[in-house]
């Protein structure tokens, strides 16, 4: 194997240490060309998809990448800004974010975002970080819960770096933060701020992206974690059992995912004349495809048009003052040790 060259260590800095947030990815432009080497990527990890690659290759190349991207970037553009994509405009924000409150806590460490798939890769920014003279890097997955195909894929890609590199930096891993009392204020804040604004819904859905039932049968906590979440935010607005429902969307290809799948519960909830709902996406600490178009425009007009009257999607935590600050204390810890 051929590592990375480096320059000679010519003295003893003072350490230094590295933030790196981590987010799923986007395409660089709505159209089907950079959606479909986004695609291919993301597809093409056995974290995401777990069939033997002499079968699914095929199955990807010659039909996923021939059909999906042109459709896929349709719905990109939908929910495009002109800043870009907005998974990927808050993800920075949420960087430069932490790095300022970061700083006012005494800690001025070096912040920076990357993606798993796409631009910026993990690779290019741990080569900044570590170009930079970090010595010690905090990786943080911004996916509260963990599962294999999310913050195992980020552990992966950090370990393929690594792997490549002569002087490996001091490595730590933020694996979950799916109960911590920060995150979970930071939710119900977003929550009940928009019912201030707004009024209160006949049933709050908390949707979250599903995984294959397979992984959670496998050991994948994923599921448990899920509802770890959705019962601390329900107690902490003072929900009862019946005023919320808790759901998994975005499922993939014919295998049985996570139920009760968001598409047919708000079906469901039309057909059965609930005045209004409200979804909130738990799982995702930024708006994106899955939250922008998946529900907040596919989403309503299931659900109107199987009779339901009213729909609200509640914003992702953003750049929300209050999820920042439950970011800067998860991190603090880790920066002591």
């Amino acid at each position: 194997m051929r590592f990375k060259e480096e320059p000679p260590v010519a003295d003893a800095r003072a350490p230094r240490t590295g933030v790196l947030l981590c987010n799923l990815g986007t395409p660089d432009a709505p159209t089907a060309a950079a959606v479909r080497r986004y695609l291919a990527e993301f597809l093409s990890d056995p974290r995401v998809v777990e069939i033997p690659p002499l079968v699914w290759k095929p199955i990807l190349h010659g039909v996923i990448l021939r059909i999906r991207p042109s459709k896929s970037a349709e719905k990109y553009r939908s929910v495009w800004t002109p800043e870009g994509s907005p998974l990927a405009v808050w993800t920075e924000k949420q960087a430069v974010m932490l790095r300022g409150y970061l700083g006012e806590r005494g800690h001025p460490v070096s912040v920076r975002h990357a993606m798993r798939y796409g631009n910026p890769s993990m690779a290019s920014v741990l080569d900044e970080l570590k170009a930079e003279g970090c010595t010690r890097i905090l990786v943080v997955p911004l996916y509260p819960q963990y599962s294999g195909s999310t913050t195992g894929s980020v552990i992966d890609a950090v370990g393929n770096w690594a792997r490549q590199v002569r002087h490996v930096p001091e490595l730590h891993m933020l694996n979950r933060f799916h109960d911590d009392p920060g995150y979970i204020r930071a939710l119900a804040r977003q929550v009940s701020g928009y019912w201030q604004s707004h009024g209160r819904p006949n049933k709050l859905m908390m949707s979250f992206h599903g995984i294959p039932e397979r992984s959670v049968k496998l050991g994948d906590p994923y599921q448990r974690e899920c509802l770890e979440t959705a019962k601390l935010l329900a107690e902490r607005l003072a929900l009862k059992s019946d005023d919320y429902v808790v759901c998994f969307q975005s499922r993939f290809g014919k295998a049985k995912w996570l139920e009760p799948y968001t598409d047919e519960t708000l079906r469901a909830l039309g057909q059965q004349g609930v005045g209004r709902v409200d979804v909130v996406c738990p799982g995702f600490v930024s708006d994106c495809l899955e939250t922008l178009e998946e529900i907040s425009m596919e989403g309503q007009e299931i659900f109107k048009e199987a009779g339901g009257q009213e729909f609200h999607y509640i914003p992702c935590l953003n750049d929300s003052p209050s999820w920042v600050a439950a970011l800067t204390e998860l991190i603090i810890p880790s920066l002591r040790h």
